[in-house]
């Protein structure tokens, strides 16, 4: 059997992304979409989206990791389904869409996809670093010179430390910049750094403002694929009006045997 698909990208965080609108796809043929995924032998990307009819939103995405198996939240992920959704007629401009955490809402203007994300459960410090679940699990570890750490040794060691039993962590480096954060991640399901994430990226901005190192309502945030910005309010110990914000790519559209 042929299917379509397209590739995205956020930030270099790059996704296969496919209309299963009328369930062309089986979502649970995890060894496909491994396969789908792997840079060598398939089309080659950190996860794979599919685009599902939903009776309550404009449609519902539903990410898996690029090992097959169904992820929790992916926000560049998002707001790349959102882009889709867009071009596709599925949507306009201002959108909401189900997900592995619940509703979510997007705009796009003026070529940047803005991702409303759910609020989080309070933060908590781990031996010094703050835990934070965005949609995903993260923890975030400030630390200086970012880019002469090796991420995917040093994530590793975090990745399924027993602080984060049974389901492991992302693990965020970030580094303070001059207008904002520098942030590497090791993601869960890729098993390696990827070249950006979102839910890590609007973890770490959180962060920085909760530790003291940020005192804005809007982070700039360097990933190595691309800048983004995600803004939020902080009240006491409430987190809320969450949004991820930066462009969505489409990069191209084609055709594969399964």
């Amino acid at each position: 059997m042929t299917i379509q698909f397209n590739k995205y990208q956020g930030a270099g965080n790059d996704f296969v992304m496919i209309d299963n609108r009328n369930n062309v796809f089986n979502p649970n043929d995890s060894a496909l979409i491994n396969k789908l995924c792997d840079r060598r032998f398939g089309i080659g990307a950190d996860g794979l989206i599919l685009i599902c009819t939903s009776s309550q939103y404009d449609f519902e995405m539903k990410y898996f990791n690029s090992d097959g198996f169904i992820g929790s939240m992916c926000g560049n992920g998002g707001r790349c389904s959102a882009d889709f959704a867009i071009k596709h007629g599925i949507a306009g401009k201002t959108l909401s869409f189900k997900a592995a955490d619940g509703l979510h809402k997007a705009i796009a203007e003026d070529g940047i996809i803005r991702l409303q994300m759910n609020d989080p459960k309070e933060p908590y410090l781990v031996n010094g670093s703050y835990f934070i679940n965005t949609g995903s699990p993260h923890y975030v570890i400030f630390r200086k010179d970012i880019d002469k750490i090796d991420v995917n040794s040093e994530g590793k060691k975090f990745r399924w430390a027993k602080e984060f039993a049974p389901g492991g962590t992302n693990v965020n480096f970030v580094e303070l910049t001059k207008d904002g954060i520098y942030v590497r991640t090791f993601e869960r399901g890729v098993e390696e750094e990827t070249l950006a994430c979102g839910t890590g990226v609007t973890a770490s901005a959180i962060c920085s403002v909760l530790a003291g190192h940020l005192d804005t309502k809007t982070v700039r945030v360097k990933a190595r694929g691309g800048n983004l910005s995600v803004s939020f309010n902080i009240s006491g110990k409430n987190i809320s009006d969450i949004w991820l914000s930066g462009p969505a790519t489409f990069v191209y559209s084609g055709e594969i045997e399964i």
